[in-house]
Order: structure tokens, then sequence, then C-alpha cells
């Protein structure tokens, strides 16, 4: 089943309580403390565009990657209405085919390296990033944890109702491969007020802090930091968000 593709349209919406200037200000605090000088960005798994059109805004020249039309359709609308111009490219991130080399920063936010489940499938994308970038370029990206998406997430459920659109979110965990599997079924108000559904699977891996730094250093990263929820500070066993940069 295609993830991203009637969701799409109701993504932001369903996702208005998150702070994506908080995760625009986090990625340039990230950029000053390591010194870095950044112009250009390439953002993965870009999604509408909740960090690609704030980051155009503040000047950068980015381009941004998704496997779903449907969220670029959707990032594209926004972005006209605010009148930026954004460079979007429809893609699956697990075959990164970028032509663009010596870049001064690869992206990832919203854990998008959690919807890559295999091994070998992550280390293919962190090689490529690392041909991508240019001598000393930055590698910052963002992962739900193994304690969120096993513990949190792990075999619950979750809903809400709202006046146009209703949602039921049903988790599975297998432990045994590591995978999350996201049971979701919407209900989205019509012009004539009935309500249509539709559904959407989508699995995540969940990779442990050990696991992400032995891929990157096995794709040639260096000077690999860990962070916690948008904070400086060594991940907890409780933290949900892992935070890493690295260099080329």
């Amino acid at each position: 089943m295609e993830q991203y593709r009637d969701f799409a349209f109701i993504y932001d919406e369903l996702m208005n309580d998150v702070d994506y200037d908080k995760w625009v200000d986090y990625v340039e605090e990230i950029i000053k403390k390591e010194g870095a000088q950044v112009q250009n960005i390439l953002e993965l798994a870009c999604g509408t565009g909740n960090m690609t059109i704030p980051l155009t805004k503040k000047g950068y020249d980015i381009a941004g990657i998704d496997i779903s039309r449907e969220m670029l359709e959707v990032a594209l609308e926004k972005a006209e209405k605010e009148g930026v111009e954004l460079v979007l490219l429809q893609q699956d991130i697990a075959e990164l085919d970028f032509d663009v080399e010596n870049l001064d920063c690869v992206l990832c936010a919203c854990d998008g390296f959690n919807y890559i489940t295999y091994d070998d499938d992550l280390e293919n994308v962190f090689t490529k990033v690392h041909e991508l970038l240019k001598p000393g370029g930055i590698f910052i990206f963002d992962i739900s944890s193994y304690y969120k998406l096993s513990e949190i997430l792990g075999n619950n459920i979750y809903g809400e109702n709202r006046e146009d659109v209703a949602y039921m979110w049903r988790n599975c965990f297998d432990p045994e491969e590591n995978l999350v599997e996201m049971e979701l079924a919407f209900f989205v108000k019509d012009e004539d007020g009935k309500f249509d559904r539709f559904e959407e699977i989508h699995q995540q891996r969940a990779y442990t802090e050990e696991e992400i730094i032995d891929i990157l250093s096995d794709s040639g990263f260096e000077d690999i930091k860990v962070y916690s929820d948008f904070e400086f500070e060594s991940p907890k066993e409780d933290s949900e968000r892992l935070f890493f940069v690295c260099r080329k």
C-alpha cells in the first residue's frame, strides 16, 4: 500500500502541533556549533516542505527529495502561496541518485531514515551522501529512537476526532525484526459533510544508536556526534529523538 498518498493532503493539519521553526533553529544551531560553512543543502525526505520552505527563506540554496508525489505537490502549493521557489525531486531516497557533488550539507529531518528498514539500504544511502558532500561537509539527520518506536508507539492504538478529520492509528512492534507496522485509517469530511475513509500502512525500523554509528563509520563518516531531543546532550534511555551530526 502506497504511503503518504491521500495522507499527504491532510498531513499538515494533523501535524500542526509540531514546532518546525524550533526544528530549523536547532539545525542552524548545529551548523553554527560545528563551525560549518553552509550555503547549499540537499534535504532528503522533505515531505510537504515544512523545513524546506523556511530554510529557503533564510537564504540557503536547497533542493528537496521525497518519494511521495502528493507530498511534493502540497509543498509546491504552499511555497507558491508564500512566494518561494523550490527545487524538488520525486525519488526514493533508498535509491538516492543526485548528480551535484561538493555539497555543503545534507539534511534529513523528521525520522525519514526510519523508513529505510534494511542495513544495506541505509549504508548505501549514507555512502552516497558521503560522495555528494564536499570535504568537511556536514551530514545532519534525526531518527525516532528505539525506545520511542518499541515502547511508546509499540503495540499501542492512538486516535483523534477533529471537526473535519478523524483517524485511528494501530501499531504492532516486532522485536525480532525491530520493525513497527502502523495501520492508519483516516476519515475526512467532504463537501457534502460526509466522511470518506482511506487507509495506509507504514513501516519503520527501530535502530539503536550504536547501529547507526556503525553504519555511518562503514560509510566513511568521521567525527560522529549524537544528541538527544533538540538538546546538545547525550541520549538517555528514554530519549525519543536522536540527532546525528557527522563530517566527511
